[in-house]
């Protein structure tokens, strides 16, 4: 029995499930397509089981992600007390969570139209994909912001929305958000990966680091404004990303002298701008 606890212990943190962040930078921009596709009333159920899916797939990536680095993480500060790098699971052991995990997601996404099942390959595909592209390209960051704005598309499609020009916004300004917050992230470990050869945006960019995420801050931004002006957003949606504005000034001051902590402070402070965000266009289609 306390061998069992002890393994249900190790998979919890393997899925980063005490560590929300992810679901949370995974979640909020899907429940914006939500509320854009059901004009600000998704049905119940839907939203239930696309937070359902958020949650098992971020899990499932970052079972996946731990076992392409099981042989990197033990030489990162950060990542050296992962359940892979201390050796309290064992890789075929992560392979069949990961697997469980993907069973589930497919249950969960069984219960929507074909073709949210058809883009739900895709994610999958992208998610598997994205941890083991840090091997050959600088831009893994990329990918990551793919595989995160998937459930953009779907959430359209489940809504029987099709894939509008606002599903696209959305998508392509998540994109490049994702790649701005996991430079933030990147800029933590770059230390450590310069030693062991892993590539990043943030090794990539290199002393114009701070210059890239505040332009890809930027592009992002305008993508929202953008949406918001196709959409005939009133006056709550444009506060919102006012705030969003203050909230990427206050993450340049947290990454100014780009040390490690605040690096991954910043980072963090992302959830501040998705549910900013997510707000925002609940009271448009509220109030």
């Amino acid at each position: 029995m306390l061998k069992l606890a002890h393994w249900f212990d190790a998979s919890w943190r393997l899925m980063r499930a005490d560590r929300p962040i992810g679901s949370l930078l995974l979640g909020w921009p899907t429940l914006v397509a939500l509320l854009i596709a059901g004009q600000g009333n998704p049905p119940l159920r839907v939203v239930v089981l696309f937070m359902l899916g958020v949650f098992v797939m971020r899990s499932a990536g970052c079972v996946i992600n731990d076992f392409a680095d099981r042989k990197f993480d033990g030489h990162v500060s950060r990542t050296q007390l992962r359940p892979l790098a201390t050796g309290e699971m064992r890789p075929w052991q992560a392979l069949l969570l990961f697997g469980v995990l993907l069973v589930i997601a497919l249950l969960i996404v069984l219960q929507l139209n074909t073709q949210t099942i058809l883009l739900s390959v895709g994610a999958v595909a992208t998610a598997t994909l994205y941890p083991f592209c840090k091997r050959f390209t600088q831009l893994p960051q990329v990918v990551l912001g793919i595989a995160y704005s998937f459930g953009i598309l779907m959430a359209f499609t489940a809504l029987d929305q099709g894939v509008p020009l606002a599903a696209w916004l959305l998508f392509a300004a998540n994109v490049i958000w994702t790649i701005a917050y996991d430079t933030e992230y990147a800029m933590a470990d770059r230390p450590d990966d310069l030693k062991i050869g892993v590539k990043s945006t943030a090794v990539l960019f290199g002393q114009y680091d701070k210059l890239a995420i505040a332009l890809l801050q930027g592009m992002s931004l305008s993508l929202l404004a953008v949406l918001g002006y196709h959409l005939q957003f009133s006056w709550p949606y444009w506060a919102g990303l006012v705030i969003i504005i203050g909230l990427f000034m206050w993450q340049h001051h947290l990454i100014w002298y780009r040390e490690p902590q605040r690096c991954f402070q910043a980072f963090l402070h992302n959830n501040n701008v998705g549910w900013v965000l997510a707000l925002a266009v609940a009271v448009h289609y509220w109030f």
